[in-house]
């Protein structure tokens, strides 16, 4: 799928981005690198990353021609994937991202956005004041677009969709009878980055956030796009207000979750799952199907399917209550 929100600089010589990122490699080949993705998704043609034991099923299996990865890791790759021994695999992942995609670090505003007025949706779209609209955006029929609302560059929304005042949404694929509500900020770049005594460094965020059909996002809730993957909302999910989904997060299909929810990165939630409000689910988990997190949990474990969880850590509903009487 081509990114039609952050343009590739691609392809590279891979002995030049190895030089270009500052990563001491022997590696002289003259192979060329079309992009970096993730173990996954990547082709013959791209690079990819393996930074952790948690994914080894995924590096099995990948198809990229090189992979960033530690010594200890390299052993779970195929023999078909070339090893850059790095110390931190996420820095140099992220100095070789901003090499492909240089404009995915900062959040800069949309300059190119004019008055909707000016645009070719005046016509099918009813809106309210100070709507404006980014270059190569699409807008499907029967939408309304409250007051004080961008949508920037390349955003596309389907039809039958409401999005309330004073919402920001860029780098975003809305599908059909999606209600986003007023104050929402959907789009944005994650909080990644590497604590540095004198200058943080950031990770660039090249994914995009896709909400299928018959969603609805409830007031100040803000959904990150994705670092490497997308960020995907499920059809017929509800959120709350002041949700907050962070980047890469996969939320299922049917699920219900209520106000001040917070999920940090790279979570899969499975289908028809209620959560309680205030509850936390923290990164790199698997949450199955049919599961209920009653509010104000703290979920640091992967849960099974068909469970029901209560408590920080969150444990069995039944033995809390024992545990707690």
């Amino acid at each position: 799928m081509i990114n039609i929100f952050f343009k590739n600089k691609g392809p590279f010589k891979i002995k030049k981005l190895l030089k270009l990122s500052n990563i001491d490699n022997k590696n002289s080949s003259s192979d060329q690198i079309q992009d970096i993705k993730d173990l996954l998704s990547a082709t013959k043609s791209d690079i990819t990353f393996f930074h952790t034991r948690k994914y080894h099923s995924l590096a099995l299996k990948t198809k990229a021609s090189y992979c960033i990865t530690t010594n200890n890791l390299s052993q779970f790759l195929p023999t078909t994937c070339k090893k850059i021994i790095v110390q931190n695999v996420l820095i140099a992942t992220a100095k070789i991202t901003e090499i492909f995609y240089p404009n995915s670090v900062t959040d800069d505003f949309d300059i190119n956005v004019k008055d909707i007025k000016k645009t070719v949706h005046q016509k099918k779209v009813n809106f309210g004041q100070n709507v404006l609209i980014g270059k190569n955006v699409k807008i499907g029929t029967n939408c309304s677009i409250g007051h004080n609302t961008i949508l920037e560059g390349n955003v596309i929304i389907g039809n039958n969709c409401s999005i309330g005042s004073n919402v920001i949404i860029r780098n975003t694929v809305i599908h059909n009878n999606v209600s986003v509500l007023d104050s929402c900020v959907i789009g944005k770049k994650g909080f990644g980055f590497f604590p540095n005594k004198e200058k943080n460094i950031r990770y660039p965020h090249i994914g995009i956030v896709i909400i299928n059909d018959n969603v609805e996002i409830g007031c100040n809730s803000t959904i990150d796009r994705g670092s490497m993957s997308n960020t995907i909302i499920g059809k017929n999910t509800y959120l709350d207000n002041q949700v907050h989904i962070a980047h890469n997060n996969r939320i299922g299909d049917n699920c219900i979750i209520a106000g001040q929810v917070g999920f940090a990165g790279s979570s899969i939630l499975g289908n028809n799952v209620m959560i309680g409000g205030q509850a936390g689910i923290s990164g790199h988990l698997t949450i199955g199907n049919n599961v209920k997190i009653a509010g104000g949990s703290g979920v640091i474990k992967d849960i099974s399917d068909n469970s029901r969880v209560m408590g920080y850590p969150a444990q069995d509903l039944k033995k809390f209550i024992k545990n707690n009487k």
